[in-house]
């Protein structure tokens, strides 16, 4: 459609500051009043929000989730139970502030932000889970008070924006604490949880911290564990740091519990009706093919650890591709563990080339055409493990490849 076209996709990606849209917020006298969750984090933050998305649904609640960024379309991004907002309803909101989008000069994040927000409040959800896009003090969604502020971890990401050092970082995502609102941590180093101490002390808020969950147990169909109360809490996911973001879950939903009731019950079923595109996704057996849209070295570290109890001692295959802006050596030092590692691009402004790579011509080999790529090991590899990498507009890109590939 010509307007989201237009308004969203020619956005610019800008600086990393919110002038502008605070500009426009004031202009148009934006007002937001839904119950939320505010979700930042290096890693597992929107593994976090679906999951308790998910619970919600279950106990039948009218659930708003705002999750980035998109696979494919912007579409997928704004749900209300599950339902991806439409496309006409994208133009309505897009034609109510249009000119104040173009005379601001939004981001394309700060319009979806503006569309996510909106969406919701038109429809009177009863909670809405919003996940941050980068950091958390100036990123476009860090314009509200939520009921539940949530980190689930911090590690080295976006040094040209966030800073260069870990305390540096954990100041930015510790930047969506709010007076008062009750803080929900994932597992981190001391030095991260002593940045999140002090902010919740300077705005009186009760911070919580993630207990260790109990008897992981992995199958083939994911992975089953105790927390808390809660014994044999069953999720489809493959990937062990799956679990961390389930256990957030369990956590978030029980510390509003007297506003938001739900029951064990639907905890368990939530936590385990739900499916989350390339995170360990399985998208082919006979080699085993798994899509992973990692894309950080403390992303490729979980992982590496995921994927060495899931190849139950079978040769791994790593597809590689990321973005140019990305830490490739630090992810190359975890993914190199793995086994063969082949790095390749795909068709995306900010993917990394193969003049890009040339540090590395030496020591790996490149191919132009990852479908090509990954037919020829799935060919050649019948019993082995092929891991798909690198990036999360990768992992959906080669999501596509094999949804298309029938025949594969």
């Amino acid at each position: 459609m010509k307007s989201i076209d237009q308004i969203i996709s020619s956005r610019n990606t800008g600086d990393y500051q919110r002038d502008n849209f605070d500009r426009f917020l004031s202009k148009i006298s934006f007002h937001y009043g839904i119950p939320s969750i505010h979700v930042a984090g290096t890693n597992g933050k929107g593994s976090t929000a679906c999951y308790i998305a998910s619970i919600y649904r279950q106990a039948g609640y009218k659930v708003g989730l705002f999750i980035s960024p998109s696979l494919k379309e912007i579409n997928e991004m704004i749900t209300i139970n599950g339902e991806a907002i439409n496309d006409e309803e994208i133009e309505d909101i897009i034609n109510m502030y249009r000119r104040n989008i173009i005379h601001y000069d939004l981001s394309a994040f700060e319009v979806e932000t503006l569309i996510a927000l909106t969406y919701f409040s038109n429809n009177e959800v009863d909670i809405a889970i919003i996940e941050c896009g980068m950091g958390g003090l100036i990123d476009a969604t860090n314009i509200f008070t939520p009921i539940l502020s949530i980190i689930t971890s911090v590690s080295m990401e976006h040094t040209q924006f966030l800073g260069k050092s870990l305390t540096e970082i954990a100041e930015q995502k510790a930047g969506i604490i709010k007076d008062g609102v009750p803080v929900l941590l994932g597992d981190m180093s001391e030095e991260v949880i002593s940045v999140m101490s002090q902010e919740a002390r300077e705005k009186d808020c009760h911070i919580h911290s993630i207990s260790i969950p109990n008897n992981v147990l992995y199958s083939d169909t994911g992975y089953t564990f105790d927390y808390l109360i809660y014994r044999n809490l069953k999720i489809k996911s493959i990937g062990l740091y799956s679990v961390q973001d389930a256990c957030l879950a369990i956590e978030a939903v029980q510390m509003l519990s007297e506003n938001l009731p739900v029951s064990d019950e639907q905890i368990a079923e939530g936590l385990y009706d739900i499916h989350i595109p390339v995170r360990m996704e399985v998208v082919h057996i006979n080699p085993l093919v798994i899509l992973d849209g990692a894309h950080n070295p403390e992303a490729m570290e979980n992982l590496m650890i995921a994927i060495e109890k899931v190849s139950n001692n079978r040769p791994i295959h790593v597809v590689f591709a990321s973005f140019k802006d990305k830490n490739f050596s630090l992810m190359l030092n975890y993914i190199g563990q793995a086994g063969e590692v082949i790095l390749t691009t795909f068709d995306h402004p900010r993917a990394r080339t193969k003049e890009d790579y040339f540090l590395y011509a030496d020591e790996y080999e490149f191919y132009d055409d990852p479908h090509q790529l990954v037919t020829e090991l799935i060919a050649n590899y019948p019993d082995d493990v092929i891991l798909i990498t690198g990036s999360l507009a990768f992992a959906g890109h080669m999501r596509d490849f094999f949804k298309d590939g029938e025949d594969l």
